[in-house]
């Protein structure tokens, strides 16, 4: 039997269709965008693959040396027509409570503009330990990495990807635009309905993770 102490437990989180339903919010800014540049854009297709890089998904609507500006100017439009209408995953916050009920730290590393991503926990008052933003897939694992994450959860194969990058376990959920089946194929560890079973199942990993190492 091993008398080395375990790592502390350290899980991160992807932010949109993981932690909140940012849907409205990116709707009606692509929307205030469509209006300014008289681009068209179907947000209802914009928002049913939401996950990769903003800037990713502005190419499908503008031109290539276009995007950059678009991309500044929606991260503009961004707090005053998203924030409001976001509202929290159900377990959102329970789930991040059961990490450090548990002793350990939260993160959320995610695709989105860090000032944003900030923006939306403030307003709902979620207050992970710590927040990186402008990562997407493997680029995740970067981060989870160094910060010494052991689980990370989302909703998209991207962080299904990321998570296997940092070496930690990939825990997703179905809120997204990924079905359950496509996530495991991917590669997730754990397939989960949504955040509300996360805390139990968090229990169970973090009992066993000790066991292992006392």
């Amino acid at each position: 039997m091993s008398s080395l102490a375990p790592h502390p437990l350290t899980v991160g989180f992807d932010l949109d269709m993981t932690l909140i339903d940012s849907r409205p919010g990116i709707a009606a800014t692509y929307r205030a965008l469509s209006a300014e540049t008289g681009v068209a854009i179907d947000v209802d297709l914009v928002v049913s693959r939401i996950g990769p890089p903003l800037e990713t998904e502005l190419a499908y609507w503008f031109p290539a040396d276009e995007v950059p500006a678009a991309a500044d100017r929606y991260r503009a439009l961004y707090p005053g027509h998203a924030i409001a209408p976001t509202a929290e995953l159900a377990g959102a916050r329970e789930a991040v409570a059961a990490v450090r009920a548990l002793g350990g730290r939260a993160l959320v590393v995610t695709a989105k503009h860090e000032p944003s991503a900030k923006l939306h926990l403030s307003h709902l008052g979620i207050e992970p330990d710590t927040v990186i933003g402008w990562l997407w897939a493997e680029a995740k694992g970067e981060a989870l990495r160094e910060h010494g994450a052991q689980v990370y959860v989302g909703d998209h194969t991207g962080d299904v990807r990321g998570a296997r990058a940092a070496g930690a376990l990939s825990v997703a959920v179905t809120t997204g635009p990924c079905a359950a089946a496509e996530l495991r194929t991917a590669g997730a560890d754990v397939v989960l309905a949504d955040l509300t079973g996360f805390p139990a199942w968090l229990t169970a990993f973090e009992a066993d993770r000790v066991a292992r190492t006392s």
